[in-house]
């Protein structure tokens, strides 16, 4: 994938972290318990990360590391759907067991970043 989509990729997973930390802040700050609004927020935070990552993902795009930056990009957003969405749903909906899917987000985040240094290492290499 081009660096400019997976830097728009960044920017739009950026923006949906922030709207959803403000949600949580604000819309769920009342509705739920103290638990659940802890694992809203650290959905939110990690989402955050990632959507930061992708933005490194871009610009190691844009040096030329396409293959392996590019599996790093697709495990970063593989992660964020898991890990965050599994997050945010549990909180949400206060159904415990989608917790039980999580830890495989957190896995595709890690490989995330193992692809990211791999690909820095092999720019300009």
């Amino acid at each position: 994938m081009s660096w400019n989509m997976w830097c728009a990729i960044g920017a739009v997973n950026g923006l949906v972290s922030v709207a959803a930390g403000a949600f949580g802040a604000h819309g769920l700050k009342d509705k739920l318990s103290a638990r659940h609004l802890e694992v809203f927020e650290t959905a939110a935070r990690y989402h955050m990360y990632h959507a930061l990552a992708l933005l490194a993902v871009a610009w190691l795009a844009s040096r030329g590391a396409t293959s392996i930056v590019n599996a790093s990009g697709w495990s970063f957003l593989v992660g964020i759907v898991i890990f965050c969405g599994s997050l945010y749903a549990l909180a949400i909906t206060g159904i415990d067991k989608l917790g039980m899917i999580t830890p495989v987000g957190g896995l595709a985040m890690m490989v995330g970043w193992a692809f990211l240094a791999w690909a820095a290492l092999r720019v300009g290499a």
